[in-house]
């Protein structure tokens, strides 16, 4: 037995206005037909319409109806870019990016940061701060743009609470502090989202970055 399947097809809000808009303006187009019809037909033959006030008159509907199709064309192409937006959203999310931003530390895996010290400096100190921004360590690291790794581990060599930490990257020349600026760490990215045309990267701990600001991107 074959039962008869009803279906109902409906369109998204842009593609009904679409729609919408493209039958107003067939209806309008036969509507001024008509009336320029009437207009010609019920002229005063002393005084007879010109020519060229009927071809101003085609003139600014057509004007009128291209700006229609030109906005719907429009509008389907906003909507493909959002799509392919979207779409590129998979490509960020597992991906470990680097960016300034503080990090989340898991007990135990080790945060990769890429300093800028002064190239003038003699001393450089990485600075750790908790996410209360209480300092809670200093170390000496070399004076070089080089990633360095920093294992989370305190004085005594026991592991840090879990949480989220900055740090900052300290230049010395002559025991002056020339340089203080934050550090750009690794962070693996959970999600992706679109805000407003850009792209807006959540990364393990809850942070949020623009995709404009990351600097790296490596598979973790």
């Amino acid at each position: 037995m074959i039962n008869e399947v009803s279906t109902t097809v409906t369109l998204p809000p842009s593609q009904t206005a679409s729609v919408s808009q493209t039958l107003d303006l067939a209806s309008d187009f036969d509507t001024f037909l008509k009336m320029l019809t009437a207009q010609a037909k019920y002229q005063d033959p002393m005084d007879p319409i010109s020519s060229s006030e009927y071809a101003s008159q085609l003139a600014q509907f057509s004007a009128v109806e291209q700006q229609v199709l030109t906005n719907d064309t429009l509008q389907l192409i906003s909507e493909q870019l959002s799509g392919s937006n979207i779409s590129s959203l998979a490509n960020w999310v597992g991906m470990e990016a680097r960016a300034v931003t503080p990090a989340f530390f898991d007990g135990s895996a080790p945060i990769t940061l890429s300093p800028n010290p002064a190239a003038v400096a003699d001393r450089v100190e990485l600075v750790v701060y908790d996410e209360n921004g209480v300092e809670v360590q200093r170390n000496a690291i070399p004076v070089s743009a080089q990633p360095v790794e920093w294992a989370g581990l305190d004085d005594d060599g026991n592991p840090l609470p879990e949480g989220t930490y900055s740090f900052t990257v300290e230049s010395f020349a002559d025991d002056e502090l020339i340089l203080s600026e934050q550090a750009e760490v690794y962070s693996r990215v959970t999600e992706a989202q679109v805000l407003n045309g850009d792209i807006i990267l959540i990364l393990e701990g809850g942070q949020a970055v623009l995709s404009s600001s990351v600097t790296g991107l490596r598979d973790p």
